[in-house]
């Protein structure tokens, strides 16, 4: 198959015309991941395989932790996922073996990591894979000195490694411009952002109520909704502080968080609900599978991250079923909410409170115009072009790895 693409693509470029479609241009591409729980990057990262397997293109998963929930959509779609059974922190060298072991009998001719310690563990295994390397970059600005020593290790390895990479994407301008300003190479660095599925991701009335029934949630309440694994850069504690503020100034709603993490943060977030009265208003949920459901059941969508985002898919996932939001001004939440929702300053529990007070406003006089919220989500972050511009930016790689 190889050869036989090249010998043609050679005739068509001597005769000065080539179209990659009309020549049957197919990538091999390995993605590797930590696992396929559910997250953002996660959810991501399984669009992204999906959407190049439907393109013709071979498309493998490589995932570190095996057991995520996201692992039976890549199945379904019928991409290959292997597990390489890390037993924990601590299991290096037969890890590593299994991993450049996998890569090696793959032969891709694009290996694509999907966060810090994916990318660059690509970079490591090169001499037995000799792929491109591309990396995936999925946060901003991230405060390592909230975490303990190991990411920090972590993420100054990935800064070092960085500058062999064959080419780093970012899923948002201020992840690119966060890890340029960190060292990485400029050069090598460009952005693709997310693609939202606007037919998974869409308004529907009979989810909708289901959704809220099974939440006890009635058709009067007005249900404000935080999505995101309960860790330090989610900020829960301004949402939570937040929701207090509301609950007083707007008794008629309720708030779900829809999330899991460490044991520990979630108790803590439960005292701090206790203690701000908030134990009958507030809904925990852990994770969920049907974000559809989800997303539909909400009024309000509130993004409090204090750091870290790059490209929030829950918002904009939220958006594309036609809800509002409110976001804090890190990674580009912004520039996805644009003028369909509010944006304030990280930390502020009374900004955000009112903030999410004046939306709560036009849900109730009903002058939201949920169809615009949705068509922004559509023309700026599609599927499409997800896929799209990244077959567009790995096929000079896999020129040149071909012609050298």
């Amino acid at each position: 198959m190889c050869g036989t693409y090249w010998t043609v693509r050679r005739r068509f470029e001597r005769a000065g015309h080539l179209d990659d479609a009309e020549i049957g241009f197919q990538m091999k591409i390995v993605f590797l991941i930590r696992s396929l729980a559910y997250g953002g990057a996660e959810r991501q990262l399984v669009a992204l395989a999906r959407g190049l397997h439907g393109r013709g293109h071979a498309v493998h998963v490589g995932v570190f932790y095996p057991g995520g929930a996201l692992e039976a959509d890549l199945h379904a779609a019928g991409v290959p996922v292997t597990n390489l059974n890390k037993g924990g922190r601590w299991d290096t060298v037969g890890f590593l073996w299994r991993l450049g072991h996998f890569l090696r009998n793959e032969r891709p001719q694009i290996v694509h990591g999907y966060l810090s310690t994916s990318n660059y563990l690509g970079t490591l295994t090169k001499p037995l894979h000799r792929a491109r390397v591309v990396w995936g970059i999925r946060s901003s600005d991230v405060d390592v000195d909230r975490y303990d020593w190991f990411f920090r290790l972590d993420c100054e390895v990935a800064r070092r490694l960085s500058r062999l990479s064959d080419l780093i994407i970012a899923n948002s301008n201020a992840g690119r411009d966060h890890a340029v300003a960190l060292g990485y190479p400029a050069d090598r660095a460009i952005v693709i952002t997310n693609g939202i599925d606007t037919e998974r991701f869409r308004p529907d009335r009979q989810l909708r109520s289901a959704a809220r029934v099974g939440l006890g949630v009635g058709d009067n309440e007005v249900l404000i909704g935080r999505v995101g694994r309960l860790d330090h850069q989610k900020d829960y504690p301004t949402f939570l502080r937040a929701a207090a503020i509301v609950a007083r100034q707007q008794p008629n709603t309720k708030f779900v968080c829809v999330g899991t993490g460490p044991a520990e943060i979630g108790r803590s977030l439960r005292d701090l609900t206790a203690q701000l009265g908030l134990t009958d208003r507030v809904i925990w949920t852990g994770a969920r599978p049907d974000m559809p459901a989800v997303f539909n059941a909400l009024d309000v969508m509130v993004s409090s991250s204090a750091y870290g985002e790059g490209l929030p898919n829950v918002v904009a996932e939220a958006m594309a079923c036609g809800v509002p939001s409110v976001v804090t001004s890190t990674g580009d939440s912004a520039w996805v909410v644009g003028d369909m929702g509010k944006v304030v300053e990280r930390g502020d529990p009374t900004a955000l409170a009112a903030a999410t007070v004046e939306v709560i406003d036009t849900v109730v006089a009903k002058t939201v115009d949920h169809a615009a919220v949705r068509r922004r989500v559509i023309d700026l972050l599609s599927l499409d072009s997800l896929v799209t511009q990244t077959e567009t930016a790995l096929r000079p790689l896999v020129r040149e790895r071909s012609f050298a």
